[in-house]
């Protein structure tokens, strides 16, 4: 078996910085919630888990991903990238209800809180890091069309987000005395997250659908294939989809009758290298047909009636 690939591997790094993050990320806030006895620094915690979590199956996707492809996945294991998503759109999900669960229970028995100070100083400290660390994630992800790593990112955003409101509110409580006011932030922080969540699960659900390739793309796609329509040569049946960060094409390709088969597999191997050159990780399939054969026109739909 051929070995892994080696950009997609080394991806998996990024993943371990997830995993060093949220653990750092989890005693830092966990011992601000200590401090300060803040729900809204609670809330931050517990999505710092769901950080971890995330991390791991990142982590076991991308290394999943990276596998060449074999005889039972002839089109190799891209799409384990959108298990990772997915799972962790879920947990995020899941972390939104229970830090809900806890907000509206303090906010029925509401707590003063405490060294108000120095927990704000270490959560500050935990929003740094992962907003330090999501933008590395970012940048991977889109230089490689990651959506685990975008997913991550985004993941990790939200967090910063979150603790930045949270780091305000507790701030405010600390002046005004208004202590339902964190409750109520916490509130806020877990629909936020459900928002995030739902993006999250959204995109990998479409991605498992073999949604098609981004509208961008395409049209590079259209411009590669309409510079070879020169008077009795033309296209149709382009269809597109994506996996992880692979894109693939098929196109059907239109000559004359009369071509030599030498010709036409000149054109496609022409017409696949372009295409190839013009949008990363592509794998191209083209299927050459005769202009007279009424058989050409009629395979357009995607299941051809025989």
């Amino acid at each position: 078996m051929a070995n892994h690939d080696p950009v997609r591997g080394s991806l998996t790094r990024y993943a371990w910085l997830s995993v060093a993050a949220a653990i750092a990320t989890i005693a830092l806030k966990t011992g601000a919630y200590y401090l300060t006895g803040s729900v809204g620094i609670l809330s931050d915690a517990l999505e710092s888990l769901v950080n971890l979590a995330g991390a791991i199956i990142a982590l076991a996707m991308l290394t999943i991903a990276a596998r060449p492809p074999d005889e039972d996945h002839a089109f190799g294991h891209g799409k384990a990238e959108y298990f990772a998503s997915g799972a962790e759109g879920a947990m995020i999900i899941i972390a939104a209800g229970s830090i809900a669960y806890t907000a509206i229970n303090r906010l029925l028995h509401p707590q003063p809180l405490e060294q108000v100070g120095f927990g704000l100083m270490v959560t500050l400290v935990a929003t740094l890091i992962n907003l330090i660390v999501a933008q590395i994630i970012r940048r991977a992800g889109k230089l490689h069309h990651s959506v685990t790593l975008d997913a991550n990112s985004r993941h990790l955003m939200t967090d910063v987000w979150t603790s930045a409101g949270v780091i305000a509110a507790v701030g405010i409580v600390a002046v005004s005395k208004l202590t339902f006011l964190d409750p109520i932030i916490a509130l806020v922080v877990a629909g936020n997250i459900v928002r995030e969540g739902y993006f999250i699960v959204r995109g990998s659900i479409l991605g498992l659908m073999d949604t098609a390739i981004s509208a961008d793309e395409f049209s590079r796609v259209v411009t590669v294939l309409d510079s070879y329509k020169q008077g009795d040569v033309t296209y149709h049946a382009l269809r597109t989809r994506q996996a992880g960060h692979r894109r693939f094409v098929s196109v059907h390709i239109l000559v004359p009758g009369n071509w030599t088969v030498h010709r036409g597999h000149e054109m496609l191997e022409d017409i696949e290298s372009n295409l190839c050159a013009t949008i990363p990780n592509l794998s191209v399939l083209t299927h050459l047909e005769s202009l007279e054969d009424p058989a050409s026109w009629d395979d357009i739909g995607l299941d051809r009636q025989t």
